[in-house]
């Protein structure tokens, strides 16, 4: 690939790796690959298989034009199971397929489908996770509200409901007494004796997640035991054993706020608390103690639970977000990139890991640089910087737009940062220099870091993204007349706000971003969150009549995180202002299908191109 010319069409059509899972003996990795964008409304990824020792390339194992995702591996070793839509477009079901390839067995037949499974250890039996036979997406929506409950679900939602299929006999049957929860996450022990089972009052995902259960189930009898409840948005389940007894660890919010880093808990006890990083995953070790990867600063590291101290020590630094591990946690696989790599799959001990997939592109990326600086009340910060490629600081003043991430509980790591959003190197080809700053509200600092934007996004986080661009004014690198502002969702809330607050952008671009908290609150998917991030006075509906910058404005038509009402308060308070407004069809938050992603690309590199040339 002419990096020279990097087109959208390059960017979308890239095949990207995902989901590397070790085998439980360390010496097979199966991984799932698949192009950024999709054709039609169905997406297309295939399944891989590689020695875990690079001896080997890799080679396809499931082919077919269909989406092979979620593969986990036999006890054996010997075989890998993984759900597809082979058989109906848009339905996974479950298959099984052998280490030589060919034809896999079908092992599901659910009209709905299946979401999730788990094979059970020692057994020949699966624990799957499917909707509940029952269809209400005819019926009328109802939201009931008792005086003295919290409970107010859309009775349309299709819960969850855990199930056991018996591969001996090919018979699946309701698995536990779980009632009428959703069933979220499921985890099994690896002597293949219980399930921890994390659910949710109902599927409506508004309400479901505020009221969450733990459960402890036998899966030869069905016996369901309930426990004390497990932190909000549990997930990252992982049983572990001291020699004495069984333990169950796993990821959650950090109490008592709705706002803030994620925590590992353990038995009820946050073991990570006052870490100055954040714990990012957690993998189940079935013969030892979890392993998990934290995220500090720009870099990531790989961590493993002392059982003694119930600590974790730092055992290797790996940029990746995905781990699994073997039988006894010696080896795992990971997708790695860095500031010039594209994500490949590496496997192996934590500290000498081996490349084994070859799906990146060739070429000569813009150098990516890592920022250290100090926000204007002293606060520790960081951030990365994308140049041209073959340019240098020296070369500047450069035109620079500064990319916000998501969430605001996110960051940019330093990793190979090109996507189908509006992204570093997409833009640092086009000739910017490109500003990507972890302002406070993200991870990677501890949970009091991601705490401080409660009720406050645009307050300090907006000072702290300014002072960055100050630095990089002051150093030569960016032009004070060229300054561009961008992201999507918390991001696209970021560049909304801030064209509210300064004259000082030239462009903007609003993806999917936040125009109205308290609407927001009502109408999108993360209702109570979204209330305790902001409110009227950092709603950037509430001061649009100071905008003067230019604004480009995309939105999916379907989005249900933040829905399309937001991006039209902004398109009708801009009225006759320099703005354009583009809504994708049939799309939710993330734009998904290859043309949309085309345009999305196309479109902002050409509006920043024409307003800070």
């Amino acid at each position: 690939m002419d990096l020279g010319e990097l087109t959208a069409e390059h960017v979308v059509d890239r095949v990207v790796p995902r989901d590397p899972r070790i085998s439980p003996d360390g010496r097979w990795v199966v991984y799932v690959t698949a192009p950024v964008g999709r054709v039609d409304r169905f997406p297309v990824s295939g399944l891989w298989l590689a020695p875990a020792d690079g001896s080997a390339v890799a080679r396809e194992l499931s082919v077919g034009v269909a989406e092979n995702h979620a593969p986990r591996w036999a006890a054996d070793s010997g075989s890998v199971f993984f759900l597809s839509d082979r058989a109906e477009r848009g339905t996974a079901q479950l298959y099984r397929i052998g280490l030589a390839g060919g034809a896999p067995e079908r092992l599901t037949e659910q009209a709905a489908g299946i979401s999730s499974y788990v094979p059970l250890p020692g057994s020949e039996a699966v624990v799957v996770v499917a909707p509940d036979p029952a269809d209400r997406a005819g019926d009328p929506l109802v939201r009931s509200v008792r005086p003295g409950s919290s409970r107010v679900c859309d009775t349309r939602a299709r819960p969850d409901r855990l199930w056991l299929l018996d591969l001996g006999t090919a018979t699946l049957r309701p698995l536990g007494d779980l009632g009428d929860r959703h069933v979220d996450v499921v985890a099994a022990r690896p002597d293949g004796k219980a399930l921890a089972v994390f659910t949710w009052s109902c599927a409506d995902h508004a309400t479901g997640v505020f009221e969450p259960g733990l459960h402890l189930v036998d899966p030869a009898t069905g016996e369901t035991r309930d426990l004390a409840a497990p932190a909000l948005e549990a997930s990252s389940p992982a049983w572990w054993h001291d020699g004495t007894e069984w333990h169950l660890a796993y990821l959650g919010l950090t109490p008592p706020g709705l706002i803030g880093g994620t925590a590992v808990f353990d038995d009820g006890e946050n073991l990570t608390t006052g870490l100055s990083v954040c714990p990012l995953e957690l993998t189940q070790v079935d013969d030892g103690p979890p392993l998990a990867l934290f995220a500090e600063g720009l870099d990531t590291t790989v961590r493993r639970l002392d059982p003694a101290t119930r600590t974790f020590t730092e055992i290797a630094q790996v940029q990746s977000k995905e781990l699994t591990a073997s039988r006894g946690g010696r080896a795992v696989a990971v997708v790695v990139s860095a500031g010039t790599e594209p994500e490949a799959v590496y496997a192996g001990p934590p500290q000498d890991l081996v490349r084994l997939s070859e799906t990146a592109p060739d070429g000569s990326w813009g150098t990516q640089r890592r920022l250290h600086y100090r926000a204007a009340d002293g606060l520790d910060l960081d951030g990365l910087l994308i140049l041209p490629p073959g340019k240098t600081a020296s070369d500047g003043p450069f035109p620079l737009i500064t990319l916000v991430h998501g969430g605001p509980r996110d960051r940019y790591a330093d990793r190979f940062h090109l996507g189908w959003y509006p992204s570093g190197q997409w833009f640092a080809a086009a000739g910017f220099a490109v500003f990507l700053p972890n302002g406070r509200g993200g991870l990677g600092h501890g949970h009091a870091f991601a705490a401080s934007v409660a009720g406050d996004v645009g307050g300090a986080e907006f000072t702290d993204v300014l002072t960055g661009i100050d630095l990089l004014v002051k150093d030569g690198i960016a032009d004070e007349k060229r300054l561009g502002i961008g992201g999507w969702s918390h991001g696209g809330f970021f560049a909304a706000w801030a064209v509210t607050q300064t004259d000082r952008f030239a462009a903007a671009l609003v993806g999917a971003g936040v125009i109205d908290w308290p609407l927001l609150a009502a109408t999108g998917e993360h209702s109570r969150f979204e209330a305790a991030l902001g409110g009227v006075k950092n709603s950037p509906i509430t001061h649009a009549g100071r905008i003067r910058t230019p604004v480009l404005i995309m939105h999916g038509e379907d989005d249900t995180n933040v829905p399309l009402s937001q991006a039209e308060l902004l398109h009708c308070a801009l009225g006759e202002k320099h703005h354009e407004f583009v809504v994708y069809p049939r799309e939710n938050h993330s734009i998904r299908e290859r043309g949309h992603q085309i345009d999305v690309l196309d479109r902002s590199r050409a509006w920043f191109l024409d307003l800070l040339a």
